[in-house]
């Protein structure tokens, strides 16, 4: 069950490490909470499908309530936040306050799974912090009155993604998987349908090509159906303090695919990094 989410988590974080380029350009013509409910709109009738071939849904009313409010949380607030924070300040700054959120992630499985906090998971912690700064560089940051707005949301956002995810451990201790993630999706909904239809009203929508059609395909069913499963999946199986490592792959695999595509050039600190950050992974997991 180890390897299973492991393997999830970090394929869950290297897909989303290459989703950046797409959604550069797809948001170029469809703002972000469009594209945000396209997405998942596409999530939902992927999994959708999917659970047409089992039993279906199969909640109770109040389990239902508290999926849509964990998606609420996840989908709408996290991601609403992370968009804004994106917009007001800058992708290093991004990348940088992102990789707070697993530190995140233990304090609230503390206090809401009652997860211990060992000293071996603090010094995955840190071993994989420090592979992740390597990686980004935390020089490249900007500490400026004019990105306090923005800097701010996307604090707000690693907090609120590290909530959605211990919430989601704790929903499917007794819930599937697959139909926690479908019905999360609804509860993203609630905040991206009225912010898209507001966006739609003051900005419009550009010139849809094919190109671009492929691009919200991608998002919709590999980013978003297929890689919000697999991190749901990670924090099912492991422990929340250890699955939230597993998001550190996010800015290797960017770094690694911005010098395939892009003739970014790769240095020393970047292999270092990535050593650090698979140390830490495997002390956190190979804790008894």
């Amino acid at each position: 069950m180890n390897r299973i989410g492991i393997l999830s988590g970090v394929a869950a974080s290297a897909i989303w490490g290459g989703m950046y380029v797409v959604s550069k350009v797809v948001m170029e013509v469809i703002p972000p909470f469009t594209l945000l409910t396209l997405r998942l709109v596409l999530g939902t009738l992927t999994l959708w499908i999917i659970t047409l071939f089992t039993s279906g849904i199969g909640f109770t009313r109040k389990q239902l309530l508290q999926v849509l409010g964990v998606g609420w949380v996840g989908y709408g607030v996290s991601l609403g936040f992370q968009f804004v924070g994106t917009k007001l300040s800058t992708a290093s700054n991004g990348a940088l306050v992102t990789s707070s959120t697993p530190a995140f992630v233990i304090l609230f499985a503390a206090v809401i799974l009652r997860e211990q906090i060992t000293r071996r998971k603090l010094l995955a912690l840190a071993v994989s912090t420090l592979g992740v700064l390597a990686v980004i560089d935390p020089r490249s940051a900007k500490i400026s009155p004019d990105f306090f707005w923005g800097n701010l949301s996307l604090v707000a956002a690693a907090i609120t993604w590290a909530l959605y995810s211990v919430l989601i451990r704790k929903v499917t201790r007794s819930l599937d998987t697959l139909r926690v993630s479908l019905v999360a999706f609804w509860g993203g909904m609630l905040v991206t349908i009225p912010a898209g239809w507001w966006e739609i009203s003051r900005l419009g929508i550009g010139e849809i090509t094919p190109g671009i059609v492929w691009g919200i395909l991608f998002l919709g069913i590999i980013s978003t159906a297929l890689a919000m499963y697999l991190w749901n999946t990670a924090f099912a199986t492991l422990e929340a303090g250890v699955a939230s490592l597993t998001l550190f792959a996010q800015p290797v695999v960017g770094a690694g695919l911005a010098a395939i595509f892009l003739e970014e050039h790769l240095n020393p600190a970047f292999l270092i990094g990535g050593v650090l950050i698979c140390l830490g992974l495997w002390l956190a997991a190979s804790e008894k």
